[in-house]
């Protein structure tokens, strides 16, 4: 199954701002989940609905799912030691 993939205004503002070779890393992972939107390292978050995926190494994707319609929903993107906050 092929889901859509969603990228928030915000999510979508953070990854025009960073230097291009990151920027290629995060979106071909924001493109990959189109694919597969448990990839192996992802996580659950708890006390919410979201997902977290490790991308350019110190970067990471939160994002939701919903299975019922097929739709992956990029929530935010940030450094590591910035994004839970």
């Amino acid at each position: 199954m092929i889901y859509q993939v969603e990228i928030s205004r915000r999510a979508a503002k953070v990854v025009a701002s960073l230097e291009t070779p990151v920027r290629r890393k995060l979106l071909a992972a924001i493109e990959s989940l189109g694919g597969n939107p448990r990839p192996p390292g992802c996580k659950k978050l708890s006390g919410s609905n979201g997902w977290r995926i490790r991308a350019a190494h110190t970067y990471r994707i939160i994002y939701e799912i919903h299975d019922r319609v097929l739709l992956v929903t990029v929530v935010d993107v940030g450094h590591r030691r910035e994004i839970y906050r």
